[in-house]
Order: C-alpha cells, then sequence, then structure tokens
C-alpha cells in the first residue's frame, strides 16, 4: 500500500539528471524522495572525464549541438539553465576548474567533488534519498504516482523518470525509463549506442596493424563534419573525432576521414615529384604521418618505387584519397562502451519546457532518457543539468 503520507515529488535515478531536479525542486519546499537501484549517488559523474568530470562545455547552451528528433525542443530548457549557470554553482562550493580543448570544463581535482555538491544542495532541500532500491513496478491510482520497490511502496503527485538509457550496463544501465514511457502511452525512438568507437571489416583489417597510432582528422558523414583526434585500434576506429560522428552513423553508411585536414594531399605528392623525383612516396608520407601509418597507406595506395615513376593522375588521385578515406564500419562496440545513448523517449509527447509527458499529467522524463543527445565534450552533463532543473522546477 502506498504510504500514508505522500511524497509530492518521486524521483527515479540518482545520476546527473536526477540529482539536480531533487535539489531543484527540494529547495522549492517540495517533499522529494529519489530513489537508485545503486549503492551510491552519481556513478556515471564519477567515472567521467577520467574521473575529473567534464561537467559542461562552455558551447553547451547551443542547441544545433544536439541530436534530437526535434531540433527544437532542447532549446527551451538549455536556454533557461545555462552552462554559466552551473559555473555559478561550482564556484559556490569552491570546486577549482579548467577549460580544455573546444570548451571542455573539467575539475581540477576529483568528479567526486561534484557529486559531493549536488548531495550537499539536496540535502538543503531535504531531499529524502534511498539508495539499493530496486523499482519493480510504477502505476497512477487517484492522482498519485505509486512507485513499488521491494522493501515499500510510495506515492507522489509527481513522479520524474531520471534512470537514463541502456549505455554502460555494466554499471546497471538499462531500459527502463522506456518501459515506463510506453506504459503511459509515449513513444520511444529507437536507441542505439552513441560516443562509441566504431568496428571495422575484413576489407579494411590491413589497419589492425596500426593499433594505438593516432592523428589529427576531420571525421564527415553528410554534413556532419568533426576535426579531432582519431585512434586506429585492434577492433577499427575510436578517438574524439570517432566518437562524435559515431552519433550520424547508422548502419550501412560509410565515414570520410581526412588524414591531411591542412594540406592538399593531391598537390603534396605531385610537387614532391617535381621536386624530389628519386624519392620513394612512403618518404614523403612519414615527413606527416607516423612512420607505421604512412607505410601502411603507401602500400594502401599502391605507391612502390620512386615518385618520378609515377604520373601525375595516378599521385594526384592517391592524394585525394589521403584527404577523404573512406571507411564503411562493420558496426560498434555497441552499449557497453557507448557513453550515451541516441533515441529514448520521444519529444512530441513531452512539454518542451517541463517535460511532463502530454497525456500523463505530473509525469516526466528527463536527462538520457529522453531523445536528446548532445556531443561529446560536457554536453550530455549540460543537458542533465538543464532538464532536471526544468522538471524540478515544474514539479
Amino acid at each position: 500500500m502506498p504510504s500514508p503520507s505522500p511524497y509530492d515529488v518521486i524521483i527515479l535515478g540518482a545520476g546527473a539528471a536526477g540529482l539536480m531536479c531533487a535539489l531543484t525542486a527540494g529547495q522549492r519546499g517540495r517533499r522529494v524522495l529519489l530513489l537508485d537501484h545503486l549503492d551510491r549517488a552519481g556513478a556515471k559523474i564519477l567515472i567521467s572525464g577520467g574521473g575529473r568530470c567534464n561537467f559542461t562545455n562552455v558551447n553547451g547552451g547551443m542547441a544545433e549541438r544536439y541530436l534530437c528528433a526535434n531540433p527544437h525542443f532542447p532549446k527551451s530548457a538549455l536556454g533557461r539553465y545555462t552552462p554559466a549557470d552551473f559555473i555559478a554553482l561550482v564556484d559556490s562550493h569552491g570546486i577549482a576548474w579548467h577549460e580544455k580543448t573546444l570548451g571542455q570544463l573539467f575539475c581540477d581535482g576529483s568528479a567526486k567533488q561534484i557529486v559531493a555538491m549536488l548531495e550537499e544542495e539536496c540535502a538543503r532541500g531535504g531531499v529524502e534519498t534511498r539508495l539499493l532500491s530496486r523499482v519493480t513496478a510504477v502505476s497512477k491510482a487517484d492522482d498519485l504516482f505509486q512507485v513499488e520497490t521491494p522493501a515499500e511502496t510510495y506515492a507522489a503527485a509527481s513522479l520524474i523518470v531520471a534512470t537514463g538509457g541502456p549505455s554502460i550496463p555494466k554499471m546497471g544501465a538499462t531500459g527502463f525509463a522506456y518501459d515506463v514511457a510506453r506504459q503511459f502511452g509515449l513513444k520511444v525512438v529507437e536507441p542505439r549506442p552513441a560516443l562509441v568507437p566504431l568496428t571495422l571489416g575484413a576489407d579494411d583489417r590491413l589497419f589492425e596493424s596500426l593499433s594505438g597510432v593516432s592523428l589529427d582528422v576531420v571525421a564527415s558523414i553528410g554534413k556532419a563534419r568533426f576535426r579531432e583526434a582519431a585512434l586506429f585500434t585492434h577492433r577499427g576506429l575510436s578517438g574524439p573525432a570517432i566518437l562524435q560522428i559515431s552519433s550520424y552513423w547508422r548502419h550501412g553508411d560509410s565515414l570520410s576521414l581526412d588524414l591531411l585536414p591542412d594540406a592538399d594531399a593531391r598537390a603534396l605528392l605531385t610537387e614532391a615529384k617535381r621536386a624530389r623525383p628519386n624519392a620513394e612516396p612512403r618518404t614523403i608520407l612519414r615527413e606527416r604521418f607516423p612512420d607505421r601509418l604512412a607505410d601502411v597507406l603507401a602500400d594502401r595506395l599502391g605507391l612502390s618505387g620512386p615518385l618520378v615513376t609515377h604520373k601525375d593522375p595516378a599521385l594526384a588521385a592517391a592524394g585525394a584519397r589521403l584527404n577523404g578515406w573512406a571507411f564503411t564500419p562493420n558496426g560498434s562496440e555497441g552499449f557497453a562502451k557507448a557513453e550515451v545513448t541516441i533515441g529514448g523517449v520521444a519529444t512530441d509527447g513531452l512539454d518542451q519546457r517541463t517535460l511532463m509527458a502530454k497525456r500523463a499529467a505530473g509525469l516526466h522524463f528527463i536527462g538520457e532518457a529522453v531523445d536528446v543527445t548532445g556531443w561529446l565534450g560536457g554536453y550530455n552533463f549540460q543537458w542533465a543539468w538543464a532538464s532536471g532543473r526544468a522538471a524540478g522546477e515544474a514539479a
């Protein structure tokens, strides 16, 4: 049976979005219960950024850097709780931080500081947190949501689902949020691994010998382009550029890597032929690439023998490949290695200001559970903070 004294708000999931939502609602004077099946709050926060938590990005308010079936949907929450707002909270707790490349902000110390900050803010709001609480059923009766656990059944007028997506299942991630959404008549956009390494098939297996080699590239699929490092692995491709472009990749798609983004590689080889006709192509490539990579590329391009033995059109064609090397991944490393999930609870069933379900008053979905996925580099945390804040202000 429900608790005789119901809560105002029950939040399922004590991750980034759930903690932000809880502290926001609690500090509004709401009686808040925060439940999580793990033994500690903020588990994914603690492992993020190599343990230093890439807690936001200075560009995190740019809605165009989020993938969503409705690209306008994230604008409301992101516009009302900005990276500067979260930075102000971090500063108020005396947490030192620094900016790395591309606007990424990290703690100088430990991700534990961010979790401690959020827990302290929850305590200020009188939030009741119960860990190791597995939810077995959710229902609604008499305008109250009922949440069953093996120990007890709780009730509240507002229920906020912040249980994320299925990425990183070893940390207990599941598709629970999607089950609740479907139960209350909401659609779910097909969830896929995002920000994930890609695997290569037999045709590209010669690159296995390059495992550990990294270089600056421009990775592109269609209009999506990212210039960062790519890393060859024993299974395929990884590194920031690949993780970024993976969010835009679908099975069967090819992606292009510009291996020399600051050079016209067609001219590089033909001009080298004029200046050093007896030089080997791999010698020229070794001046631009790590030796192992240069040798594999020369072999793959069929460039053996002195440059003078190759016709200009052949050298130009080889150079063009260096500026747009096509790979067709045969898959990804899946949810086990994905940093986030793309897809989730469809936004057409949610109010963009409150993230409340249009068909179920009082039911909200926030964070990674929703079909909003940010770029690599602190964007997904900013969506967690912004969406958690939006629901916490409304519940």
